[in-house]
């Protein structure tokens, strides 16, 4: 481990430094090794060491073990939310920020799931055919950022999605299904809405792309958007009023909430519900 141990980190540099720095700090005041911490947390002393070095990105269930291995009241579950918000793409972090401030969020999404609503699997689809890099740590990055959805004062959060989104199959049949069934799961919360707004709903005022609207308790609204370089905020009022009309328009033309579920599950069940034989047609 000699060249795992050989790298000095500068705490201030970055989130993912410092919790390097934090780590081999805990871990040398407690008297341990890198095997004997690794073995206490379920992990390699090589991983330990890689992350002490920055080289690795800690993950939360990772920095959980640590703080009962090691005693330290949460440090690292604490600064683990930190590291992985670095993580996300530089342009996309402020809006990430205000998400997790945000007290109302309603988006329309016309070709993926709101990133809030995937599960691992599909966001590993998602981010897999896109991302450069660590792409474990981006799927947790994004993992990290639906921990405002599990809030005991969560984000009211309305989410249109277009009928298309529900038929692009991203990652394959079961990861379908299972993005499908957690849709159906999160349409039980009584704070979260979700519409689909389906193709016989013809021209309609989405057809220029996904769009975000977030509202605070003492911040000026805001609407995002992306293009396929980077996001795009503003609290202009203008852009805001806009935005809300066009919003309020797409949940006008939108299936109720019962009949988006009944659509959502037909769709799954259809689409993604029976695993296909060796000749390519269906199994019963």
């Amino acid at each position: 481990m000699v060249g795992v141990r050989s790298r000095e980190l500068d705490p201030s540099a970055s989130p993912l430094d410092y919790y390097g720095y934090e780590l081999r700090r805990a871990r040398e005041a407690a008297g341990l090794t890198l095997a004997q911490l690794g073995s206490a947390v379920f992990c390699t002393g090589s991983l330990i060491g890689q992350i002490e070095t920055a080289a690795k990105v800690p993950q939360r269930d990772f920095s959980e073990r640590l703080d009962a291995a090691l005693g330290t009241d949460g440090l690292f579950s604490r600064l683990v939310g930190l590291v992985l918000r670095s993580q996300l793409p530089s342009w996309f972090q402020p809006y990430a920020e205000m998400e997790q401030k945000a007290a109302y969020i309603s988006t329309y999404q016309c070709q993926l799931v709101y990133g809030l609503l995937q599960t691992e699997a599909y966001a590993r689809a998602v981010l897999g055919a896109r991302e450069e890099g660590d792409l474990d740590a981006k799927v947790a990055a994004r993992l990290e950022r639906q921990r405002i959805l599990e809030r005991e004062q969560p984000p009211v959060t309305w989410v249109v999605l277009s009928e298309a989104v529900l038929h692009q199959e991203v990652g394959g049949r079961e990861v379908m299904r299972e993005q499908l069934s957690h849709l159906l799961t999160l349409q039980k919360r009584r704070w979260l809405d979700v519409q689909v707004l389906p193709f016989e709903a013809g021209a309609h005022t989405g057809l220029m792309g996904s769009f975000n609207l977030l509202r605070f308790v003492s911040h000026p609204e805001i609407v995002y958007t992306e293009d396929f370089v980077q996001g795009h905020m503003t609290a202009n009022p203008e852009a805001i009023k806009e935005g809300s009309v066009r919003y309020d328009q797409l949940q006008a033309a939108a299936l109720s909430l019962t009949d988006s579920a009944a659509l959502i599950a037909r769709v799954m069940e259809e689409r993604y519900g029976n695993e296909p034989g060796p000749d390519g047609r269906d199994m019963a």
